[in-house]
C-alpha cells in the first residue's frame, strides 16, 4: 500500500507487478497543510507568551516570598510548568515545519503531539509538591501581607488574560494552542481567585484562607489538564481525531462512483493539526481515473479536514488480505 507521501495507488489483483500512479497533493492542489497558515502567529505567540509569563514567575516568587503567601508562591509553580509547556510547544511547533526527509518521511509534526503530552504530564506532575505544602499550611497557617498579593495578583490576571487572547484565534485547530489558551486562562481565573482570598484574609485575618486557596489552584490545575492529557495521549496512540467520525468518513467513500466495497481504512493525526487517512476501495471494472481520485481527496478536506488521504484502488478479481476488520 501506498505511504501518505505518495498520494495515490492503483493496485490490480490480477497481476504479480502493480501499476503505480503517485498523485502528490500539489497536483490536485492539496498541497498546504491545514495549519501552515497559522504557524508563524502561533510561533510567535508561543515566543511572546513565554517570555511574559517567565518574567511574572520571576516577580511571583520574589513577592510570594516577601509576603508569605503560599498562594502566590503556587501560582508561580504553575506558571513556570506554563512556561515549559509554552517552550515545549514553541519548539513542537517550530519543528512542525520542517520538510520531512529521506529517514522522516513524515516530518516532524508528531513532536506537536509529543509538546502536548508532556505539557499535561508536567502540569499534572507539579500538582503535587503544592497540595503536599498546601495540607501542611492548614494546620499551621503563616502570617500574609495581602497588599502585596493583591497587587502582584492583578497583574497575572492582565499577563495571562493578556496571553490568552494571542492563542484564541488558533485554539479550535490546535491541541497545542488549545493547550495554551486553557491554561492561560485558567491562570488568570486562579489569580482573581488570589487576590479575593488575599482580601478576605485582609479583611477577616482568617490565614487559613491562603492555603486553601492554594489545594483551589491545584485542584483547577488538574481539572484544566485532563483534557488535555486524554486528548494528546489518544492522538499518540493514533486515535481517529476528535471532531472526525470514521463512520461519516467510510459512508461517504462508499457512496463514491463506482466503489463497491471500502476496507482497511484508517484515520489518524499526523500532528496536532493535520489528519491523514488510507483506505482501499474496491471498484470492478474500474480503469485509473485521475478526476476520481482528486475529487475524493478534494471532499475528503472539505467535509471531514483530511488532508493527506491515500486511497488504493482494487479492481476486486481477488481478495485483498486486509480486508477483514480485524486487520490492520
Amino acid at each position: 500500500m501506498a505511504t501518505p507521501e505518495t498520494g495515490t495507488q492503483h493496485h490490480d489483483h490480477d497481476h504479480d507487478d502493480h501499476d503505480h500512479d503517485h498523485h502528490g497533493h500539489g497536483a490536485h492542489g492539496h498541497s498546504d497543510h491545514g495549519h501552515s497558515h497559522a504557524v508563524p502567529d502561533s510561533l510567535r505567540a508561543f515566543a511572546i507568551g513565554a517570555g511574559l509569563n517567565f518574567g511574572f514567575v520571576i516577580v511571583e516568587v520574589i513577592f510570594g516570598l516577601y509576603a508569605g503567601s503560599l498562594a502566590l508562591l503556587a501560582d508561580a509553580g504553575h506558571n513556570l510548568s506554563d512556561v515549559l509547556g509554552l517552550l515545549l510547544a514553541w519548539g513542537a511547533a517550530w519543528l512542525s515545519r520542517r520538510a520531512p526527509t529521506r529517514l522522516r518521511t513524515y516530518g516532524y509534526g508528531r513532536s506537536s503531539i509529543l509538546a502536548a503530552l508532556a505539557n499535561a504530564m508536567i502540569l499534572l506532575l507539579g500538582t503535587g509538591g503544592i497540595i503536599l505544602e498546601a495540607i501542611s499550611r492548614l494546620s499551621q497557617p503563616e502570617p500574609v501581607e495581602t497588599g502585596i498579593v493583591m497587587v502582584v495578583a492583578l497583574v497575572g490576571v492582565a499577563v495571562n488574560m493578556g496571553t490568552a487572547l494571542m492563542f484564541m484565534a488558533g485554539r479550535k485547530g490546535d491541541l497545542n494552542v488549545r493547550g495554551a489558551f486553557i491554561h492561560m486562562v485558567a491562570d488568570g481565573a486562579i489569580s482573581l481567585g488570589v487576590v479575593a482570598a488575599a482580601g478576605v484574609i485582609a479583611l477577616t485575618g482568617w490565614l487559613w484562607l491562603d492555603p486553601l486557596v492554594s489545594l483551589v489552584i491545584a485542584v483547577a490545575i488538574i481539572a484544566g489538564t485532563w483534557g488535555l492529557l486524554r486528548d494528546s495521549v489518544n492522538l499518540a496512540m493514533d486515535k481517529v481525531p476528535t471532531g472526525i467520525d470514521p463512520e461519516r468518513v467510510e459512508a461517504f467513500l462508499a457512496t463514491r462512483p463506482g466503489v463497491s466495497e471500502v476496507h482497511d481504512l484508517h484515520i489518524w493525526g499526523l500532528s496536532t493539526t493535520s489528519v491523514a487517512l488510507s483506505a482501499h476501495l474496491v471498484r470492478p471494472g474500474a480503469a485509473l481515473d485521475d478526476d476520481f481520485l482528486s475529487e475524493t481527496c478534494a471532499e475528503l478536506r472539505a467535509r471531514f479536514g483530511i488532508a493527506h488521504p491515500v486511497l488504493q484502488i482494487e479492481q476486486g478479481r481477488m481478495a485483498c488480505a486486509l480486508a477483514p476488520r480485524d486487520m490492520v
